[in-house]
């Protein structure tokens, strides 16, 4: 069996670490697992029998491996970790809901943002780079194990996105000259809608705004902007409802 890295954009595997990521790894994706890693520690009750039972059940190799448990996670707390192979379920160019994030850079946004598109429905998602690395164990972690419910697209620019996905209705999350969120109406009727959202802090660019409705949430005067998980979560709540 080949050695682990500690975890790297170039690797062709990456991480759950955790008790619970794992367990969702194990639950909703076994066939991307290569192996478990299990802390000498856990070694009775409902976790570990669950987490055994789940490798047996899909003849996932599991190992005792402390030190390479606190070397991959950097914690002397981390009692499980599943080795994933990164690739996955692309997001469908037919889905009726696309979330799209364009060069989104922090890893906790990004698992928050995947972890609230799986509650409201948005299981396809298309990130745009330049951007955080989605596979990161720590975007994994701040998602709860929700990247592995969700397909997933990496488009090199808003252009190859709109190529490969053609026919979408777009709604573009900007502060100027922007429609009222509370203004717009989506119909079912209409084509299938992609939601958009920019950078952390520049937000999409000015010339976006003619790809589509470019759209405003509305908010007090006390501050700028919304936290980009925020934001994402108040517009894929207003497009669940429609």
């Amino acid at each position: 069996m080949p050695s682990l890295e500690p975890y790297r954009p170039g690797l062709s595997y990456t991480y759950a670490l955790g008790l619970y990521p794992t367990l969702q790894a194990l639950t909703l994706a076994p066939e991307r697992i290569r192996r478990v890693l299990l802390s000498s520690r856990l070694n009775e009750g409902a976790a570990y029998d669950k987490l055994t039972a789940l490798c047996k059940s899909h003849s996932i190799r599991s190992e005792a491996a402390d030190r390479l448990l606190r070397r991959l996670s950097g914690k002397d707390n981390c009692f499980a970790a599943a080795v994933i192979s990164k690739q996955g379920e692309e997001a469908k160019a037919s889905s009726l809901r696309h979330l799209v994030l364009h060069h989104p850079m922090d890893m906790g946004n990004a698992g928050t943002i995947l972890r609230t598109a799986l509650g409201f429905g948005f299981e396809d998602i298309a990130v745009i780079t330049p951007a955080v690395d989605v596979f990161d164990p720590r975007v994994i972690r701040a998602s709860m194990g929700a990247l592995f419910s969700l397909r997933l697209g990496l488009f090199g620019s808003m252009n190859d996105y709109l190529l490969k996905n053609p026919g979408r209705q777009l709604y573009l999350f900007m502060l100027d000259s922007a429609v009222p969120l509370s203004k717009i109406r989506p119909k079912k009727s209409e084509a299938p809608v992609s939601l958009v959202f920019g950078n952390e802090g520049s937000g999409l660019p000015p010339e976006f705004a003619s790809l589509g409705t470019p759209v405003r949430i509305e908010q007090g005067e006390a501050i700028d902007s919304l936290n980009l998980a925020i934001a994402a979560g108040i517009g894929m709540y207003a497009f669940k409802r429609a």
